[in-house]
């Protein structure tokens, strides 16, 4: 049982014991995904688990959270400090959590109690397992791939990791196999499920990270210490890709922008040796080339909203790559890390 830490605004906090789960979402201005997130791990339906679900809200800025808290009485709210991203947040979630399994869960997904305890099951039960995810379909029933490797000097980019899944061994291995449980080397953020002392122990969610990559990084920790990333393909939740971080030009504009940085920050936590600097400096070299290519047309053809994003993700690497030059630092000015 955890004490309420002070340093932060909390709404429906109380004292829990006995919990088997928590659920840890971290939320930005996504109330109306939330709401049928939370909809569907109410705790008065659920038979097989007693659940506590903690939701993180990212300074959403919009004062519907207090409101939000009201509606929700059974779900603890944690106001963070600042927009500090996913790593950060789910961090704060689980200083807030009672029980000994940790699951964290996007806002724009829909659970269901079977795969819940199914992934806590297998879990427990197999000290081998660092993390369980499961499968992940759109509410049109489109399955998301699960079939996930950690990036390498040959996955860098778009062709070369075209070749790699071509040839690559355990690629196909995994492609094929027919049993209930799989084990990619990553599983998303949407779903990870792992227990708090294994948490505790890689030091949770990397916040040099703002977004994007934190998921590859946990999973790298685990697999590091010799555990394994299972995923269950027979059980699944419904997770519906859009949410906040598609909302206007600006906002794609970012998340694209932080998807390259945090590939920068992967390389430099992960590569060793010539790999690492060579990796850096071909990533920057196709960076630059193909978003200054790009961010001319966007210039051009202002008026195309694709490549209108294209001219401001060219504009924010480049003042991404003039402050590592100043900084000496690949993080993101956004990192808590920074």
């Amino acid at each position: 049982m955890h004490k309420q830490n002070t340093d932060y605004k909390t709404y429906n906090y109380t004292e829990r014991s006995f919990i088997d789960l928590s659920v840890i979402i971290v939320n930005y201005k996504s109330w109306d995904p939330l709401q049928q997130c939370l909809n569907s791990l109410q705790l008065k339906d659920y038979k097989k688990l007693n659940l506590e679900v903690i939701v993180v809200d990212n300074c959403s800025g919009d004062s519907k959270l207090e409101e939000f808290s009201k509606q929700n009485t059974d779900v603890l709210f944690i106001e963070n400090k600042g927009n500090n991203g996913f790593a950060n947040g789910c961090n704060v979630g689980a200083k807030f959590s009672s029980g000994k399994q940790l699951l964290f869960l996007n806002p724009d997904t829909i659970a269901n109690e079977e795969a819940l305890f199914q992934m806590l099951t297998y879990l427990q039960n197999n000290p081998n397992y660092g993390i369980v995810s499961c499968k992940q379909i759109t509410s049109e029933g489109k399955e998301e791939r699960y079939i996930r490797l950690f990036p390498s000097f040959t996955r860098l980019f778009g062709i070369t990791r075209a070749i790699d899944r071509k040839f690559s061994k355990r690629y196909k291995e995994l492609k094929e196999t027919t049993n209930s449980v799989v084990f990619p080397d990553w599983v998303t953020g949407a779903v990870v499920c792992m227990s708090k002392e294994e948490f505790d122990s890689v030091g949770g969610w990397n916040e040099d990270y703002w977004m994007y990559y934190e998921d590859v990084d946990l999973c790298k920790k685990i697999v590091d210490k010799g555990l394994q990333v299972a995923l269950l393909k027979e059980v699944s939740v419904i997770h519906d890709h859009g949410g906040a971080s598609r909302i206007n030009v600006v906002t794609s504009s970012l998340t694209k922008s932080e998807v390259l940085i945090s590939s920068h920050i992967y390389i430099n936590n992960h590569f060793t040796g010539l790999k690492k600097y060579v990796s850096q400096i071909l990533l920057v070299i196709e960076t630059i080339i193909s978003k200054v290519f790009f961010g001319v047309l966007g210039i051009v053809f202002f008026f195309v909203p694709k490549l209108a994003v294209q001219r401001l993700l060219c504009r924010n690497m480049m003042l991404y790559y003039f402050q590592c030059l100043k900084r000496g630092s690949w993080l993101s000015k956004r990192s808590t890390n920074f």
